[in-house]
């Protein structure tokens, strides 16, 4: 058998047709075909395997830090009832290898038909010129495959969403656009129609890699281990407490792409079902640990509509698919977006260690820069959203220097609740004023004792120079930070007013004076 000698770690592929599971094999589905690994270096990326391994080169590396696309693939997951797949774009250059266990892998090499047409997402790409120096393209292509296997016809925004996280400098967007809304004016393709990505062979293969329950199962091998079950993390992290965990991967793997960093041993936490858990209880919507932001979002905005900004401008949808909400939140940065939005919120993060249980206001779960209130072996299992109370007013912000795909300068998350003008509770949130994201205690003081009145609203941005002292970077000055902080605020309570008319995409682009 053909060693594939990579840095550090010969890679043994085994028989395609190998069924035996084996807690050291990770097994997958790669453009048709089942791929089986003995015991694979834990942070090879998916991009690196793919071009240095398994000689697809189709897929590109451009940035590798998940920002420019050219690494896109589609990656197909068994729904919760079995029954169908769930095909999605990530960065292949982030994503480690891993924890591809059980999934299928599409790449652009297998879009082509056979008879050896092009598919339909390819052939728009062709018909309408959409395509030059053509590194870009494999990329554009595979996100506009992933929402034409989710889409019978898109409209032009959910276009633009769908690219927002590729990045192309030849032909410029208006081509890939008109590429994009054209995809299905084509016959429906023999190989990779919707229909066909549904069938049961496909559903049949991605059955027979599960994994059956119990520790002895889990994929584990040194430096990798996949639990299963909440208690074998716990029983992880408690024999060693100095493990990495990995979720997404969108903060990690850039210390190995970008930093060349040796991890030490991982912990993956995508493989544990009570940790992908959506649950709206009596008095609080539950968000586990392992759900994706692609997840969450919708759960957030249902009871929390007026999150729909940070939403639709968080990352990109090849980020949120493979992002957790609670990994952002672990992860601790101070221009984490949607830190400041579950801090107004009222958010408890839940940890365990061990058998123990204990939630934190998330306010208080941040210490400095990225550093939490989290202990050897502990593991954050999820985050607790108080209801929406009635009356409230609530809106969050974002000031960046693209719309799409770019780190805030600030973002705030403001919720209130008044009577007349009378301030009866008052959470204000910042981020990227600070070390860490927090609330502005001596402007919300300051907004409570002098009511909900233009007034108040002045001694409330007067009070934040109390609460922050920003610092200058390349995003922005302290004092850019410092007004339009302010500014903010003075917007928010411009659009609490009855006669306030505007449109929300719209109005975040303006400064309020």
């Amino acid at each position: 058998m053909e060693l594939l000698n990579l840095p550090g770690k010969l890679i043994v592929p085994m028989s395609s047709s190998a069924r035996a599971v084996s807690s050291q094999t990770l097994r997958f589905v790669l453009n048709g075909r089942v791929e089986c690994l003995d015991q694979p270096p834990p942070t090879l990326t998916v991009l690196d395997y793919l071009r240095e391994v398994a000689g697809l080169k189709g897929t590109k590396e451009g940035c590798a830090e998940g920002d420019c696309g050219a690494c896109t693939v589609v990656l197909g997951e068994l729904a919760k009832d079995g029954r169908r797949i769930a095909y999605r774009a990530v960065n292949s250059c982030i994503r480690f290898l891993p924890t591809l266990d059980g999934k299928e892998l599409v790449t652009v090499e297998d879009l082509r038909q056979p008879s050896g047409a092009a598919h339909p997402v390819q052939q728009s790409m062709i018909d309408n010129h959409a395509s030059q120096c053509g590194f870009c393209t494999p990329g554009f292509v595979m996100s506009l495959f992933a929402l034409y296997l989710n889409d019978g016809g898109a409209e032009r925004e959910r276009i633009l969403d769908a690219l927002s996280g590729n990045l192309c400098r030849c032909t410029g967007y208006r081509p890939i656009i008109d590429a994009g809304l054209r995809q299905w004016t084509y016959p429906t393709p023999a190989h990779w129609s919707r229909e066909e990505s549904q069938s049961a062979a496909r559903v049949a293969a991605l059955r027979g890699l599960e994994r059956a329950a119990g520790a002895a199962m889990s994929l584990k091998y040194p430096g990798y281990h996949a639990p299963r079950s909440v208690a074998e993390l716990a029983d992880a992290l408690e024999a060693r407490p100095d493990s990495v965990l990995l979720a997404g991967g969108t903060d990690i793997g850039l210390d190995v792409t970008k930093q060349l960093r040796e991890l030490p041993a991982l912990v993956y936490l995508g493989d544990v079902a009570e940790l992908r858990r959506i649950e709206e209880r009596t008095h609080e919507l539950w968000i586990g640990a392992a759900v994706t932001f692609t997840d969450a979002w919708p759960a957030l905005l249902g009871p929390y509509p007026e999150l729909e900004e940070q939403a639709a401008r968080f990352a990109s949808p090849p980020i949120r698919n493979s992002a957790t909400l609670c990994g952002n939140l672990a992860n601790g940065s101070p221009i984490g977006d949607s830190i400041p939005a579950l801090i107004a919120l009222g958010a408890q993060i839940e940890l365990r260690r061990g058998a123990q249980l204990r939630r934190v206001p998330l306010e208080d779960f941040y210490l400095a820069y990225r550093k939490t209130d989290r202990a050897a072996g502990e593991f954050v299992t999820g985050v607790a959203i108080p209801r929406a109370a009635a009356g409230r007013l609530l809106a969050s912000y974002k000031l960046s220097k693209r719309i799409d795909q770019d780190i805030s300068a600030v973002s705030a998350t403001f919720c209130v609740s008044v009577d007349g003008d009378r301030v009866q509770n008052v959470r204000l949130a910042y981020g990227g004023l600070a070390g860490i994201a927090c609330r502005a205690p001596h402007a919300e003081r300051a907004l409570a004792g002098s009511g909900w009145t233009p007034q108040g609203i002045e001694a409330a941005v007067a009070a934040l120079a109390t609460d922050f002292k920003p610092l200058s970077d390349l995003r922005a000055t302290g004092a850019y930070r410092l007004r339009a902080a302010g500014n903010l605020l003075r917007r928010f309570f411009r659009q609490q007013q009855p006669t306030h008319r505007h449109t929300r995409t719209a109005d975040a682009l303006q400064d309020v004076d």
